[in-house]
């Protein structure tokens, strides 16, 4: 059995992952306290692998490799800094020509036909993170899973969860938990009809 690509984000309940260009999830909207990050510390050391575009692999290059040695952080802070840091990554970009912390290039006009070798060559849950990378999997029909921590705000605009325009895609519910804050975790299976 092949891995599975799973989109993890952060929305808001009418689906929108940042308010303003540059959020990075870190908008001022999100509940993330420390029972929600301890979930997600537990989701990501389960990943075998995660997939990342520039923007969002930059975002975390920029903090959380020194967040595992912070000892102004929280410990579960500390933990993801680690988790993040010692996983294997896969870096989709055109541009970048090198990476550090167990990180993989992946480059080119071919990229996602790259990612579909990797995946049927692979076994567990790859995480992915950025909406126009999530989206290119989606369109090839590739996206196996979506997991949605959807907090309770609306934002009424901002980053869509997806890219593009409008398109029907069916989903299968796998999990739902609720969270002490507010956040509801919804995770869904993508049907590949």
């Amino acid at each position: 059995m092949p891995a599975r690509f799973v989109y993890w984000m952060n929305t808001s309940l009418d689906l929108f992952i940042e308010r303003t260009p540059g959020e990075q999830g870190g908008g001022d909207w999100l509940r993330i306290d420390e029972p929600l990050h301890r979930e997600f510390n537990r989701r990501a050391a389960a990943m075998t692998t995660m997939v990342e575009g520039r923007v969002i692999y930059e975002t975390m290059e920029s903090y959380w490799p020194a967040a595992r040695t912070d000892e102004s952080a929280s410990p579960v802070m500390r933990e993801y800094g680690e988790i993040w840091t010692s996983a294997p990554k896969l870096l989709v970009s055109r541009t970048r020509t090198d990476a550090q912390y167990n990180t993989r290039i992946i480059g080119g006009d071919d990229a996602i036909r790259q990612l579909a070798a990797i995946r049927a060559e692979s076994d567990g849950d790859i995480g992915v993170g950025g909406a126009t990378l999530a989206t290119q999997l989606l369109d090839a029909g590739i996206l196996d899973e979506l997991l949605l921590f959807q907090h309770p705000v609306i934002i009424g605009a901002g980053r869509p969860l997806f890219d593009g325009g409008p398109r029907t895609i069916q989903l299968d519910l796998l999990e739902q938990q609720g969270f002490g804050n507010g956040v509801v975790m919804h995770r869904y299976a993508v049907r590949h009809d």
